[in-house]
């Protein structure tokens, strides 16, 4: 039987049925699930039952993998393979994390609009995100539509953000929640980086804005007019009309597009519930002013 879609608007967001990730995939199956990441930019694929090699094993088919960030400090005890991005609330022993352990005030910054990897100079293509334990209340996941958002802008505001570039750092996005306990190889890895503020995409040939909280100042821009852009632009990628709301069930597998979508994870009791998600993230072809044929990038 082909895999089955299920939109859950005519072009954002879409459920695919009929299709067990856990077991290798058909020419066919790939294809159509391709297709239907090419349109709907977000999926979710219910009730995948499978260890973390078969989720690897598929995120291997849409590139090549990143290793998790946590791999850069050599105190952090690593519960999951470096190739996957822990993104729960549990150490190394599964225990849920204490109230001011570094790593769960570190993650606080994911319940912030962001995009996966826009502080890398190669970014990310897209992020697979399954769900192993669920919290019965709330840590819902959002995803914004920036394509949508894109379509909508005014063309002058369209003509503005032409040639753009913003820098990324994931030290920006965790300074905005008072966060800054850094090591010098995470400070060294984390310097900001140049990325277009509105990008075409190299598969179906739509624009779409490129924005993260990890974004700080822009090229050739005062601080205060660069933090004001980003700011407005950010409010009117959330707004309702271009946002799903993602309510996780157990074994729900996520995947989203990240050159075109931002997203945030919604509180929760955290010292009451545990929630296990593990995520793969692959990497994009290039970087995003190389994609769009502008020069290097001096800040």
């Amino acid at each position: 039987m082909a895999v089955s879609i299920h939109a859950v608007t005519p072009s954002f967001a879409a459920e695919i049925g009929d299709v067990d990730l856990g077991r290798p995939l058909g020419a066919d199956d790939l294809a159509a699930i391709r297709a239907a990441f090419t349109k709907y930019a977000v999926l979710v694929f219910p009730d995948q039952t499978f260890g973390d090699e078969s989720h690897l094993d598929f995120a291997r088919h849409f590139g090549p993998l990143e290793t998790s960030v946590f791999k850069l400090r050599s105190d952090h005890k690593m519960r999951l393979h470096e190739q996957m991005a822990d993104v729960g609330n549990l150490d190394a022993d599964n225990r849920i994390l204490g109230l001011d352990d570094r790593t769960r005030l570190y993650q606080l910054g994911n319940r912030l609009w962001h995009t996966d990897s826009s502080f890398k100079r190669l970014p990310a293509y897209c992020s697979i995100l399954h769900g192993r334990a669920i919290p019965p209340i709330g840590g819902h996941t959002e995803f914004a539509d920036l394509r949508a958002a894109y379509d909508a802008l005014p063309d002058g505001m369209k003509r503005r953000l032409e040639g753009l570039v913003a820098w990324h750092s994931l030290m920006t996005s965790r300074a905005r929640l008072g966060f800054s306990d850094f090591d010098e190889a995470e400070r060294k890895a984390f310097e900001p980086v140049p990325q277009v503020i509105a990008r075409r995409l190299q598969d179906s040939g739509r624009m779409s804005l490129y924005l993260a909280s990890h974004a700080g100042a822009i090229s050739g821009m005062a601080d205060a007019e660069a933090q004001a852009l980003l700011k407005e632009l950010t409010e009117h990628a959330t707004q309702r009309q271009f946002v799903y709301s993602h309510r996780w069930r157990v074994n729900d597998l996520v995947m989203w597009d990240d050159r075109c979508t931002m997203h945030r994870g919604m509180d929760f009791d955290d010292q009451r519930y545990k929630r296990d998600m593990r995520r793969a993230t692959v990497s994009d072809v290039a970087p995003t002013c190389e994609q769009m044929g502008l020069p290097a990038a001096a800040e």
